[in-house]
């Protein structure tokens, strides 16, 4: 089976019993603790595929990254069940998959604007702005990154769409444009 598509599986059920038992948000929450555990630490990564590192373990782990707590029935079910079906290796693509269905059902789009260097906190605000007036009714998931290899400028993500007004992309296209 394809590797995209068992986490998809995984994060589309997962989505629909958390739609069932109303903990969706709360699931949400959960997978982008999860996510960004995994980005920041890659030894998790290599733990939860260590074979002498107890099943038990790997799921206290999985949770523990999460941010789940005793009472969070719906995260410690599910990793016991990805356990079940040797399936925790998969963990981060499957939070990956559950948060891309969550933000398309509840229409968010996943905004990331990398600009040069820290922008002031009134050109911030009318960039989300404008940002909001092109998603129209869609609710905006807003990211700042830092990149000083851009020189200048910024670089907007809207999920897959990509503006760029850096000063490095300019200068690029101007070298394009020289060489032809």
């Amino acid at each position: 089976m394809n590797q995209g598509l068992i986490p998809s599986r995984y994060a589309k059920a997962l989505f629909e019993y958390a739609s069932e038992h109303d903990c969706d948000k709360l699931v949400f929450e959960r997978m982008q603790a999860l996510s960004e555990a995994f980005a920041s630490e890659p030894s998790l990564v290599k733990a939860v595929r260590n074979p002498y590192v107890s099943r038990r373990d790997k799921i206290q782990l999985l949770t523990t990254a999460s941010g789940s707590t005793e009472g969070d029935s719906a995260m410690t079910r599910f990793m016991e069940l990805l356990a079940d079906n040797n399936r925790l290796d998969m963990a981060r693509d499957i939070a990956l998959a559950y948060l891309k269905i969550y933000r398309r059902e509840h229409n968010i789009c996943l905004v990331t604007v990398t600009s040069a260097a820290p922008m002031a906190e009134a050109e911030e605000k009318r960039l989300k702005q404008l940002i909001q007036r092109h998603l129209g009714s869609a609710a905006m998931e807003y990211n700042h990154l830092i990149n000083p290899d851009l020189i200048g400028g910024f670089q907007v993500f809207i999920d897959n769409e990509k503006l760029d007004a850096s000063v490095a992309n300019e200068l690029k296209q101007l070298r394009l444009k020289l060489l032809n």
